[in-house]
């Protein structure tokens, strides 16, 4: 079995800049991709510079090309297990097959859990959005609905007003607004509507409205969801690298792999950026943080072929 200096798991942005910076210092980089990045529903990248706008399997394949063209290498797979060995790191893909390397750069992002109501997985990535910063100027100046999980939907709310003028605050499962929110809303001119959301209403492949208990429609055009981002990390459990919960203003919005600025984790020689560890990052910081990563694994070798270097000049 071939023992790489670098197995990265996950192409997307964080993996696809962590193995460019590798593989332009010489190191033999495999990285290992089951082609279901987080944004894949999305029909473009936005706040990416010189890129706005640009598919995002667009983005990775460009990004393909170019770790390619440094001698790094690909495989199209799902990790399912990682364990230690006595030079590194196996990692065992869903066939069964096995590859090794000296170091572990995990990328693989995060799951969106969404809200459980009828009709939203289906738009998903089209007229339902969760990020203002990501799909705000496409849906700007639209009917646009707020449905509310958590007190971060009065956040969220606030954002896309500055989008549009026509907001209606769904409270939906959330919890009741405090004296202080109902006096923000009201001044903003944004709508709030009592009672759950049953389903959405959506006729010629585009959203028409939210049905609420008991059968009223309110008609929208775009309906913001606030969703649960669970890392993808669970291949990660036998080398004992378990995700922590992440919270945002006290609410908990998902989990994530503790890392330091470099991108270590607390197990050495795994390392890890982008969603998986930033739940909250777009695609521009999870490809710094793939490049940081790449730093912190090249000195981590180059640390430990010195020490071995030493050693065997002593001896």
């Amino acid at each position: 079995m071939t023992k790489y200096d670098v197995i990265v798991v996950g192409g997307g942005a964080a993996g696809l800049s962590g193995a460019l910076a590798l593989v332009r210092f010489r190191r033999s980089v495999l990285v290992i991709d089951d082609g279901t990045p987080r944004n894949a529903p999305a029909d473009g990248v936005h706040n990416f510079l010189t890129r706005d706008g640009v598919p995002p399997q667009e983005i990775y394949a460009i990004g393909r090309q170019e770790v390619q063209g440094y001698g790094g290498e690909f495989v199209d797979g799902t990790v399912t297990t990682a364990r230690r060995d006595d030079d590194g790191f196996t990692v065992e893909l869903a066939d069964g097959t096995t590859y090794g390397s000296r170091r572990l750069l995990v990328t693989t992002g995060l799951t969106d859990v969404l809200p459980d109501v009828p009709g939203l997985a289906e738009r998903w990535g089209k007229d339902v959005v969760h990020c203002p910063y990501c799909h705000g100027w496409e849906v700007q100046d639209q009917a646009i609905g707020v449905l509310a999980t958590s007190s971060m939907a009065m956040h969220q709310v606030q954002l896309f007003r500055e989008l549009s003028d026509d907001v209606t605050l769904f409270l939906h499962t959330a919890p009741e607004p405090t004296e202080e929110q109902w006096e923000e809303l009201a001044a903003r001119g944004i709508a709030v509507v009592q009672g759950k959301v049953e389903q959405v209403e959506v006729t010629d492949d585009r959203i028409t409205g939210v049905r609420l208990e008991g059968g009223k429609v309110v008609p929208r055009q775009v309906l913001a969801i606030q969703t649960t981002m669970r890392a993808r990390a669970g291949f990660l459990a036998d080398l004992g690298l378990e995700t922590t919960l992440v919270e945002s203003n006290g609410v908990e919005v998902g989990t994530a792999v503790q890392v330091d600025a470099m991108g270590a984790t607390q197990v050495p020689g795994v390392f890890a950026a982008g969603n998986v560890s930033n739940p909250m990052a777009q695609v521009m910081p999870s490809a710094a943080a793939g490049l940081a990563a790449a730093g912190g694994i090249n000195f981590d070798l180059i640390t430990e072929e010195t020490r071995l270097a030493v050693a065997a000049r002593s001896s």
